[in-house]
């Protein structure tokens, strides 16, 4: 398979095409940014641990029945995706309050929710990506209902999956982000990438951030805590 043009190229991945119309390459890049793009920066081994991480956790999802976009692991920063139509949105499960929703809120960060919470992000940088609920999704045409609920399901099911999974390994899952696309017969796909970039994983005995975090907020020790979190993961 080879590389053709670039489809897109984003904060954290470059999206190629390829001369197979049903595949891309997705290429994981070391630069970081946060705070909607404002802060801009580098985490050496980012991208071929991310890429790792997020090929063990789709595989890892497959064994469990839940299908997503990723097809193989070809080098360190690159793999191998289907094609999908992306839908506009950024599905969060949250377990415990951080983050916007401590703030919103007005709960202290790491009290565990009586439940987990969804959340949808519109997906438009322009925008600063909105918190919408169903009816904004409905009345900008993102998605149907029934879409919708097929998302819902998938991403709780990821959220018990994960937390069961890594409960083995002493780490607390806090919150992730998903993202979605449809594929050709308009089937809901799982998308993106599932690692320290677009999750929060805290240890759990010393609630220690092993995550994108240490990088928002500068207080070091980034690459140290993403590869404790691949060596925690594939150990």
């Amino acid at each position: 398979m080879e590389k053709t043009k670039v489809l897109y190229e984003g904060k954290a991945k470059i999206v190629y095409e390829t001369d197979d119309p049903e595949k891309l390459i997705v290429y994981f890049k070391d630069d970081a940014t946060a705070g909607n793009g404002e802060k801009h920066g580098t985490i050496n081994g980012k991208g071929a641990i991310n890429n790792e991480m997020s090929a063990f956790f789709f595989n890892l999802l497959k064994t469990h029945g839940i299908q997503s976009h990723f097809v193989e692991k070809i080098s360190d920063r690159e793999m191998v995706v289907k094609m999908l139509r992306m839908i506009a949105l950024e599905v969060v499960v949250r377990n415990v309050a951080a983050g916007s929703l401590a703030k919103r809120l007005g709960l202290p960060e790491g009290t565990p929710l009586k439940t987990p919470v969804l959340e949808y992000d519109y997906k438009n940088d322009e925008l600063g990506d909105p918190l919408l609920n169903r009816y904004h999704i409905m009345v900008l045409d993102i998605a149907r209902v029934h879409e919708l609920d097929e998302i819902e399901h998938i991403a709780f099911s990821v959220n018990q999956i994960l937390i069961n999974f890594l409960k083995a390994k002493n780490i607390r899952l806090i919150d992730f982000k998903l993202e979605f696309g449809r594929d050709s017969k308009d089937r809901i796909v799982l998308a993106d990438e599932i690692s320290p970039d677009n999750c929060r994983f805290w240890d759990m005995a010393t609630n220690e951030k092993l995550d994108k975090d240490r990088f928002r907020h500068d207080m070091g020790g980034v690459e140290e805590a993403y590869k404790e979190m691949l060596h925690r993961v594939t150990a």
